[in-house]
């Protein structure tokens, strides 16, 4: 295994007789964007209390998590003086403002007076909250408590973001807002370890990323290379099983690869002509030709959707 500034090794959590995360091992390097992608349950939170220090992970058989060369669960302080956490759940003080709630936490790493107002009045400007800092948190949008909380996590400069499903329930304008803060932050040198369910948004961060199921690893490496490497080019998605009796013929074609998912059944090939031909035989609206993307690739891997609960 590579260093890396994050060393995962055969890393076991069970809750009783439930396995969290069964013999997990990954890197991550330096200034990159690594994701966790998988469904609800996939074991992706659970993976990051223990990076964080936040669980334990299992004594036996023993493994190994190693942050900038700590142990989280020996050396927690070391940890988290090198870490900012964006938890996936609002825990913001609704009693306090913008400004108070940074200035609250501020005090956990010793700063107050002006140099916590040093630390706090850049991060208000670069996450836009400026005309809202003297804004109760009820008063807010859920974009705004979001970038608030990423603010926070930002307060100590940080060398590791750990961001927990950090835009879960966002409008997509919202989302993409975040994504383009991430991104300047990773230009800066920020290492982050990303936990999402969203295929989108793994794909668009994440430098490189692993594919969980039942606490396993499924599969790993760059989004775009495991795409290229791992899936046929195009999807055809039809809608309306009602005509599949029309293009059956074409489905034993060793160039097609069907997969029935709930209600849609989605053709896979690298040949577009071939997809083509099945769309000419279907009613507009009945189907729609696409680019693969990695829930195709979870669903190949696993035959699970990403927002699949379990």
């Amino acid at each position: 295994m590579c260093p890396g500034i994050i060393t995962v090794q055969n890393v076991h959590k069970s809750y009783g007789r439930t396995k969290a995360v069964n013999a997990l091992s990954f890197t991550v390097r330096e200034a990159e964007c690594f994701g966790l992608l998988g469904p609800n349950g996939a074991g992706k939170t659970t993976m990051m209390k223990m990076v964080y220090g936040k669980a334990e992970r299992d004594a036996k058989p023993e493994g190994l998590i190693h942050v900038s060369g700590f142990d989280p669960q020996h050396n927690p302080l070391n940890v988290r003086h090198l870490l900012g956490v964006v938890p996936q759940d609002d825990n913001l003080d609704g009693e306090l403002n913008v400004y108070q709630n940074l200035a609250l936490f501020a005090k956990f790493y010793g700063l107050t007076g002006k140099a916590a107002k040093k630390a706090i009045e850049p991060l208000i400007e670069t996450m836009e909250l400026v005309d809202k800092r003297h804004s109760k948190i009820r008063e807010l949008s859920g974009g705004m408590k979001r970038r608030l909380i990423i603010a926070r996590a930002l307060l100590n400069a940080p060398k590791i973001l750990i961001l927990d499903e950090p835009t879960t329930g966002l409008d997509p304008q919202v989302r993409h807002m975040i994504w383009d803060k991430l991104r300047q932050m990773k230009k800066n040198g920020i290492t982050m370890l990303l936990t999402t369910h969203y295929m989108e948004e793994a794909f668009q961060l994440c430098d490189n990323l692993i594919i969980m199921h039942k606490g396993e690893k499924i599969i790993e490496g760059p989004p775009r290379q495991l795409l290229q490497q791992s899936m046929e080019k195009y999807v055809l998605d039809i809608i309306n099983k009602d005509h599949v009796d029309k293009i059956q013929a074409c489905l034993d074609s060793p160039s097609i690869r069907a997969d029935l998912s709930k209600e849609t059944l989605h053709v896979y090939s690298d040949n577009i002509e071939a997809l083509n031909e099945i769309s000419a035989l279907l009613e507009p609206g009945d189907y729609f030709l696409r680019f693969s993307n990695l829930e195709d690739l979870f669903i190949k891997a696993t035959g699970r959707a990403l927002d699949d609960a379990g």
